[in-house]
Order: C-alpha cells, then structure tokens, then sequence
C-alpha cells in the first residue's frame, strides 16, 4: 500500500463513488412505503453491493433486490439478507 497525495486521489474517488451508491440506494428503499428496510445494511465490495441484514417479509427480497439492481445493474447485487418472520 502506498502513502501519499497520489494514493489519495486514486482511493478517494472510489470511496466517494460507494458512499454515493450507498446513499442512492438507501434513499430509494426508504421512499417506498411497502419496504421495511430498518434492518438492511448496504455495503460495497469493489463494484458489488453487498445487501445484508434481516428481511420480515418474503416479497421484500425481490423488491429490495430490484432497487439495488436499478442503480447498479442485477450482475452488481449480491444478496446476503436473512428471513425473519414474525411469529404468530
């Protein structure tokens, strides 16, 4: 790992860019009503969102998974989210 102004530019804009994506796709899923995205972590590995976390209905997979897709292409979205469902 180099130290320096040159290896800041080059790491700050890919850190930037994933704070970006990051935002986008937070502010998207909190938008819509029918998603409860309060237990969701979104992270960045190199280009892939990582989607992390607990669901508590089935069709919040599809749909947070399609959100994320939106901005950074289905190829782009690995899911890692977890089902937990209320018990009755």
């Amino acid at each position: 790992m180099k130290f320096g102004a040159n290896n800041h530019e080059e790491r700050c804009s890919e850190g930037h860019r994933s704070a970006s994506i990051i935002a986008t796709i937070k502010a998207a899923l909190s938008a819509d009503p029918d998603i409860d995205s309060s237990a969701i972590e979104i992270r960045m590995l190199g280009p892939v969102v990582l989607l992390e976390g607990y669901i508590t209905k089935a069709a919040d997979r599809d749909r947070v998974i399609s959100v994320a897709a939106l901005i950074v292409g289905g190829e782009n979205v690995h899911d890692r989210m977890l089902s937990r469902f209320p018990t009755q």
